[in-house]
């Protein structure tokens, strides 16, 4: 699977393809398969890595366009189950970006102070400035997952209860359509992604956590405790999906239960997003290209000392 580097984006746009929904109105989680493959199988796991390795190199450069030209801004927001593959993908598929051009958050339980705010303000202040990639690791969405599966959190927030109606969940939804509009309409590029694992593959990857002191600190009480949430969480991801998949904000749901392929998934996206930015170096104009010749001439003709 080794490809020429001018025909990675046209390759990662179809092998991305399947997984994007950009109009959730007849979207149906059923219908996606947590450990799908696509074509490849267990077999072709190396062959997967190679084709990784080369999108990470197209996404570097990709990425360094992105950050001389300064204009536009990607946004790639991650949500999932607990050890769903999140933090390895981020890890793994942007391991080749400059760290100066890309900023990961990771978003817990709001603060004191988040919660003294609009559930947007903590997440939208670290929108990425032109030039840059910003990763969400969890995001706004949360406040139409875990909270939509706990209610009881919506009194945490100290919203005024009159303000907190039988149409509280479509007015977020209306509401992260307009802030991502918005964005969008300012050069921020979306790309999100929801991490679709197994119920089944979730315990072995828990259990796993559990038998390797080294992966003890990622597993916590409450994790085991929300998998009795399951079909609740489900049935909201499914229709936030279907709420906020548009063509300015598309979401992309990958096939989790295999990392090798979720990963390869994951950068074929990203590049696809950034290849669809037409981004290019910015032109030298005469009077600079005058300039750099005759920066060239006077430093060609210092002497030879340090």
């Amino acid at each position: 699977m080794v490809l020429e580097h001018e025909d990675v984006p046209k390759r990662a746009r179809a092998f991305a393809k399947p997984y994007r929904v950009s109009d959730g109105a007849s979207f149906r989680l059923d219908d996606v398969d947590p450990g799908d493959t696509g074509d490849l199988d267990q077999d072709d796991k190396e062959r997967a890595k190679d084709a990784l390795q080369t999108g990470i190199d197209v996404l570097a450069a990709l990425q360094d366009k992105l950050y001389a030209q300064d204009k536009w801004a990607v946004l790639a927001v991650f949500q999932a189950m607990d050890a769903a593959g999140k933090d390895g993908a981020i890890k793994h598929v942007m391991s080749g970006v400059n760290p100066q051009g890309c900023e990961v958050y990771s978003f817990k339980a709001p603060t004191s102070i988040d919660l003294d705010h609009d559930y947007l303000w903590r997440t939208h202040k670290h929108v990425p400035e032109r030039g840059r990639i910003g990763i969400f690791n969890r995001s706004y969405y949360e406040e139409v997952l875990v909270v939509r599966v706990h209610p009881e959190l919506l009194e945490r927030a100290k919203i005024p209860p009159r303000l907190v109606g039988k149409r509280i969940w479509e007015e977020r939804y209306e509401d992260i359509r307009n802030h991502e509009r918005y964005l969008a309409r300012n050069g921020v590029a979306f790309c999100k992604f929801f991490l679709h694992v197994s119920k089944k593959e979730q315990k072995k990857r828990f259990l796993a956590r559990l038998d390797d002191p080294a992966k003890n600190w990622k597993f916590s009480a409450s994790d085991a405790r929300e998998r009795g949430f399951w079909k609740q969480y489900m049935a909201a991801y499914e229709e936030m999906i279907r709420e906020t998949a548009t063509e300015w904000a598309p979401w992309y749901v990958v096939p989790a239960d295999n990392k090798w392929y979720t990963r390869v998934v994951v950068a074929a996206a990203l590049i696809d997003t950034l290849a669809r930015l037409d981004l290019a170096y910015p032109t030298v104009s005469d009077a600079q290209r005058a300039e750099l010749a005759e920066a060239r001439r006077a430093l060609l003709e210092e002497g030879g000392g340090d």
